[in-house]
C-alpha cells in the first residue's frame, strides 16, 4: 500500500530547533516525528512510502538511510528547488505514486490515535478523497452536506465563506475542522494536471468539489496533536510523561 508523508515544511513556528534541523526531525519523546508517523504507517500495513523534502531535505535522507528504509520501500519526492503547498507537494509526487491505487497522505506533525485500516476503509469507490475532520475548535472549517460531501470552506473569524455552489448557508452545513490526513483515488493526479507548480490542497478541493466527491469522515473517539509550535510540543511531552492517573488520560490514547 502506498503513502505520501508531507515532511517539506520549513517548521518556522518551531524555531530555534528548526534554524538546525527539519520539522520531520524534531523529536518527541526522544524519537523524531517521522519515525513516529512511518512506524504508524508500517504497522497499518504501508509499505511503499514517499517523503516529501525541502528543509534541510539531505538530513531526512540520511536519517531514513540509517535506519534501513525502516524495512519497506521509502522515496522521496524532491521539492528542494521550490517548495510546492500541500496541493503541488501531492501532483508533484504523481510520478512516484502511480496510478494504481488510493494513496494515503499524512502531514508529518500529526500525531493521533487514528486506527489507519479504518481509515482506509471509509474511502469509497467512486469518491476522488476523503478527508479526516474533526469537531476540534480552530478559525477555518470545512463545509459538508448531510451526505459528509464537500460543499464549502469557511474562516469564522473573518466571515469569508468559499463554494463552488455560490451561496449557501453555513448554519445548514456539517462545520468541521481538517485533521491533515487525507485518502486520495488515483485518478486525482490527472485532474491536477494543469494546475501549476505551487498550490495549497484546500484551493484545489473546493475547486473541484461539485464535480467530483471530497467526503469528510470522523473517527470516534479522535485524539490528535497538530505540532505546529513550540507550545505543542512541550505539551505533547508533558502528557506522554505524565504518570498514570493524573490528569488526563490523552496520552495513552495518542499513539504514532
Amino acid at each position: 500500500m502506498k503513502a505520501l508523508i508531507f515532511a517539506a515544511g520549513l517548521g518556522t513556528r518551531l524555531k530555534p530547533l528548526t534554524d538546525t534541523m527539519p520539522k520531520a526531525l524534531v523529536p518527541i519523546g526522544g524519537e523524531p516525528m517521522l519515525g513516529k508517523v512511518l512506524g504508524k504507517l508500517i504497522a497499518a500495513g504501508y509499505d511503499d512510502i514517499i517523503i516529501n523534502v525541502h528543509h534541510f531535505a539531505d538530513q531526512i535522507v540520511r536519517y531514513v538511510e540509517e535506519n534501513g528504509s525502516f524495512g519497506v520501500r521509502i522515496r522521496f519526492s524532491d521539492e528542494t528547488d521550490i517548495l510546492r503547498e500541500t496541493g503541488g507537494g501531492i501532483r508533484h509526487a504523481g510520478s512516484l505514486l502511480g496510478a494504481d491505487e488510493p494513496v494515503l497522505v499524512h502531514n508529518v506533525d500529526i500525531i493521533s490515535n487514528l486506527d489507519l485500516e479504518w481509515f482506509r476503509a471509509r474511502h469509497q469507490r467512486g469518491d476522488l478523497s476523503t478527508i479526516l475532520v474533526s469537531e476540534r475548535k480552530t478559525a477555518r472549517y470545512f463545509l459538508f452536506d448531510d451526505d459528509m460531501k464537500l460543499v464549502g470552506w469557511t474562516n469564522v473569524e473573518t466571515g469569508e465563506i468559499r463554494s463552488p455552489y455560490g451561496k449557501i448557508d453555513v448554519d445548514q452545513c456539517h462545520k468541521l475542522a481538517f485533521a491533515g490526513i487525507h485518502m486520495l483515488s488515483p485518478e486525482i493526479f490527472g485532474i491536477m494536471a494543469d494546475w501549476p507548480e505551487a498550490f495549497p490542497i484546500v484551493d484545489f478541493y473546493l475547486s473541484v468539489c461539485r464535480e467530483h466527491t471530497i467526503r469528510g469522515v470522523v473517527y470516534p473517539g479522535l485524539e490528535i496533536h497538530d505540532i505546529g509550535k513550540i507550545a505543542d510540543l512541550n505539551l505533547l511531552s508533558a502528557t506522554k510523561q505524565q504518570a498514570p492517573g493524573q490528569g488526563s488520560n490523552q496520552s495513552s490514547a495518542i499513539t504514532a
